[in-house]
């Protein structure tokens, strides 16, 4: 079985960005990955990551929740069960307005939830762990096995250039 990739590990967020932007630039990856204790800003940028899809996600839900919430409204108030309430309009909107926005947000937040759970592969049962100190207080910069342009020996010596404090093939 061949090996999974190389790491790197860093101690602060700034070396991290230094090695993610001079790796794309000389090897053109596009599946390399960082795993950082919180959000690094510029991270993104140096890795030539493009926006995220998720917000259309979330946009699109939205637009559905609101449709199903007027829908189910209108309907309801003047077609299927009509009263007149003190002269009040079948079709009246500013009454609509709390369950429309509460289905907006439902729709919306349940369907990003559900889309980051696809684009994050979770549940994931079975992680692999690359550096203990991951989620603590180290950077990690992770060259996966499946590039086009792998080449350990290359990867290995050209991230021991940078002030990584641990360089190492991971092995499955």
């Amino acid at each position: 079985m061949s090996n999974l990739g190389v790491m790197a590990v860093f101690k602060n967020e700034a070396d991290l960005i230094d090695a993610a932007r001079k790796t794309r630039e000389k090897f053109n990856f596009t599946k390399f990955d960082a795993f950082t204790p919180y959000a690094v800003h510029g991270l993104d940028d140096a890795m030539g990551i493009k926006r995220s899809w998720l917000p259309w996600v979330t946009f699109i839900a939205g637009l559905s929740g609101t449709a199903t919430a007027l829908a189910l409204e209108i309907w309801t108030s003047a077609v299927d069960w009509p009263l007149n309430v003190g002269g009040k309009p079948f079709i009246s909107l500013p009454a609509f307005i709390p369950i429309t926005f509460e289905l907006t947000v439902l729709f919306g937040g349940l369907a990003t939830v559900g889309a980051l759970f696809y684009v994050c592969g979770l549940p994931n049962p079975n992680p692999k762990i690359l550096h203990p100190r991951i989620t603590n207080d180290r950077f990690v910069l992770f060259v996966p096995s499946t590039e086009v342009n792998y080449k350990e020996a290359e990867i290995t010596q050209f991230f021991k250039g940078f002030k990584a404090e641990e360089v190492s093939v991971v092995t499955p």
